[in-house]
């Protein structure tokens, strides 16, 4: 029980720092020009990882056709944001990272919202590459 009010804090803080950080008009869904295509850096420069649950009471030739008609695989992923991994996880459905500057995640949200919803349940996750770390902290331990 502790645990799962552990977690529900630490997102309910990231949500937050998120909103403080987009400014005051992050919580309106409105269309909005697309942001620039600048290039993610150490300073701009988030991961994300998305899990698109597949809608299991549904076939999956009807999920596709329903991708398909609301343009799921034209918008996403939008130009200039980088596909760090894109897997299948059996019983889940797709796992996909991106690479993108901040000023573009509601760019992203926004064509998943549009595109997704419907075939797949989605969940975020922002994300971080800790692979050189662990690896190093392995090695030390040898």
């Amino acid at each position: 029980m502790a645990m799962g009010r552990w977690k529900g804090s630490l997102l309910a803080i990231a949500a937050l720092t998120t909103v403080l950080a987009l400014g005051p008009d992050a919580g309106a869904q409105t269309a909005a020009a697309p942001a620039e295509n600048a290039a993610p850096t150490a300073d701009n420069g988030v991961m994300l990882t998305i899990f698109f649950k597949h809608d299991q009471s549904r076939p999956l030739s009807e999920l596709n056709a329903q991708l398909e008609r609301q343009g799921f695989y034209k918008a996403f992923p939008p130009p200039g944001v980088e596909v760090v991994s894109w897997y299948v996880m059996m019983g889940i459905g797709q796992v996909v990272t991106l690479r993108l500057p901040a000023s573009r995640l509601r760019e992203v949200n926004r064509i998943l919202e549009n595109t997704a919803w419907g075939s797949y349940h989605t969940e975020f996750y922002p994300t971080y590459d800790y692979k050189a770390v662990g690896i190093a902290a392995h090695e030390k331990a040898q």
